[in-house]
């Protein structure tokens, strides 16, 4: 049977990269030429096919990321994420600490990917955490939860940039879609859970900081910061720009210049090559920086996600195996007189394979090549797809999860602590993405 072959599959590549430490991009390009054997396919083709799984996914995405990481990191190394965030700290002041934390963690959440907002924000949430006297974990839970939910429901992130393309979904859907769904997660998995957690887990709430790993931290003096509006603006912009070109889109009937340059300017890559232009403007030239540290800054960046790109391309060509190799169509067969929805199915095979894998962004990529042929079969959202996907995606990280060890060693938490913590908080979130998915899909 097909799911047998893929779930062998999935078995040697958890092998390959937990227990011989074998590169992911490596693993997936063996595993799916192991399973394109295993599923019979020609074995001349099976090249072909993992070539153009490759070539599809990272034709698609890398723009749109390479673009992504570059803004990131003007605005990171200009100081316009330490400005946002300390800005919205004085403003909330300590009452509403936690909102402020969220809110910063949010709109730095969509410039940055989440490993780098987490080392860039940690530094600055234990800052605060001692300047008010509280506990570093009260503020890194909100933290999290909102970097953890912008990388896995909201492009130009990876994943969710990623799927857009197999389920055929408007990014711009996505997002607005995704902006409604993760309010109310980012605020039950933030500060309600941290909450829970300090009941739950008492001594963990007392534990001072390890900072130690991240190295020597850039210091700014704020008044040298590029301005809050500002540094907000160009972190948002992509996200402004796709999000109104979906809505004139979908408001505006019938086809005209205006309406057809609006849908360019907010298609994925010309929105972030628009918005990356911005930045190199508001971040560096306005700032009176020379155009040789400009351009330092983005090839910086991009030889910081150049493995991640390889690791994206990857999964692509398991996904692509899959699909020429039958698996999907088996699977859609499997379903076809099922009543179970095609969204739960999708956020079920994530949560599965992000249990065995670890990365969210295999298994997401992975789960659109088994689901994606449902997407005829049924009348569902190819956005809500997407995010039902992520939500799934994100579910009980654990110890084969780099996310889990930087938020162990960083909150200087035991294993037990960070399970209670960091797994729990994963999983809250997501519980209530798929919630929130399955409501939405009562109404779209």
């Amino acid at each position: 049977m097909p799911i047998i072959i893929v779930a062998l599959g999935v078995l040697v590549l958890l092998l390959l990269i937990v227990r011989f430490k074998v590169n992911t991009f490596i693993s997936l390009i063996i595993v799916s030429a192991l399973v394109a054997l295993g599923l019979g396919m020609d074995i001349s083709k099976i090249f072909t096919s993992i070539e153009t799984g490759v070539g599809s996914q990272l034709g698609h995405l890398a723009l749109v990321f390479g673009f992504g990481a570059m803004l990131g990191k003007l605005v990171s190394d200009a100081g316009g994420a330490h400005r946002i965030a300390i800005t919205l700290i004085n403003k909330f002041g300590r009452k509403k600490i936690q909102i402020a934390v969220v809110i910063a963690s949010f709109i730095i959440g969509i410039a940055l990917f989440f490993e780098v907002g987490l080392v860039l924000l940690i530094p600055i949430i234990f800052a605060i955490a001692t300047e008010l006297g509280v506990s570093i974990l009260y503020l890194g839970i909100p933290m999290a939860a909102a970097l953890s939910v912008t990388h896995g429901f909201l492009p130009p992130h990876p994943a969710p940039t990623a799927i857009s393309a197999a389920y055929n979904a408007n990014i711009g859907q996505v997002l607005i879609i995704g902006f409604i769904i993760a309010i109310p997660t980012v605020i039950v998995a933030g500060p309600v859970f941290s909450k829970l957690a300090r009941k739950m887990l008492p001594n963990a709430f007392e534990r001072i900081g390890n900072i130690k790993g991240l190295g020597e931290q850039k210091t700014f003096k704020l008044e040298e910061t590029p301005g809050f509006a500002i540094s907000t603006l160009t972190s948002l912009f992509p996200v402004i720009l796709m999000a109104l070109a979906t809505i004139f889109s979908l408001t505006i009937k019938g086809n005209s210049p205006v309406k057809n340059f609006i849908e360019f300017i907010g298609s994925p890559d010309a929105a972030m090559l628009i918005s990356l232009l911005i930045a190199v403007y508001t971040m560096g030239i306005a700032r009176k920086i020379p155009m040789k540290t400009i351009m330092k800054s983005v090839e910086t960046s991009v030889m910081q996600i150049a493995m991640m790109l390889l690791i994206i391309g990857g999964g692509g060509a398991f996904k692509q195996v899959l699909i020429d190799g039958g698996v999907g169509n088996y699977v859609a067969k499997m379903f076809a007189h099922s009543n179970m929805s095609p969204l739960l199915l999708a956020w079920l095979i994530a949560a599965i394979l992000r249990i065995c894998l670890g990365s969210a962004t295999v298994a997401a990529l992975t789960t659109a090549g088994l689901v994606a042929p449902l997407m005829t079969a049924g009348a569902v959202n190819p956005a809500l797809m997407v995010l039902a996907t992520g939500s799934g995606s994100l579910i009980a990280s654990h110890v084969n999860d780099a996310g889990f060890w930087m938020f162990k060693e960083y909150f200087n938490l035991s294993l037990k602590e960070t399970f209670g913590t960091w797994t729990f908080l994963e999983t809250i979130i997501s519980v209530m993405g798929l919630i929130c998915v399955l409501l939405a899909g009562l109404f779209i």
